[in-house]
């Protein structure tokens, strides 16, 4: 069975480019949102397995999103992604909930599936 997986990200072409990607490699897909707000509440409805979620949303930013939607049971894995590099987010990533960071421009099934994995 395929790994459900939610986009977050308030730019269209790069939540085509990230669909494309993961879809290629057998994820499925089953939602994208442009903010925080829209993150949340796609969450619920749609329950995914993984948030692939953006740092910065122009309403809620990443790591608040990542806070409220992990600390619920039975919660979705979350991984941020940012265009800036990892050493600029310091312990917010891990504070956050998420199973961790990867770059916009490093991005692979092969990093995602890691971070899930370990």
């Amino acid at each position: 069975m395929a790994t459900t997986v939610l986009i977050v990200d308030d730019h269209d072409a790069f939540r085509a480019s990230a669909r494309l990607l993961l879809e290629s490699e057998g994820f499925e897909v089953v939602g994208e949102a442009a903010d925080g707000g829209s993150a949340i509440e796609q969450t619920t409805s749609l329950a995914p397995d993984l948030i692939l979620l953006d740092i910065q949303l122009p309403d809620i930013d990443g790591f608040a999103v990542a806070s409220r939607v992990t600390d619920a049971g039975g919660a979705p894995a979350v991984i941020l992604i940012s265009s800036r590099d990892r050493g600029d987010f310091g312990p917010l990533v891990k504070a956050s909930g998420a199973r961790g960071f990867v770059a916009k421009a490093e991005l692979s099934a092969e990093s995602v599936r890691a971070l899930l994995d370990g």
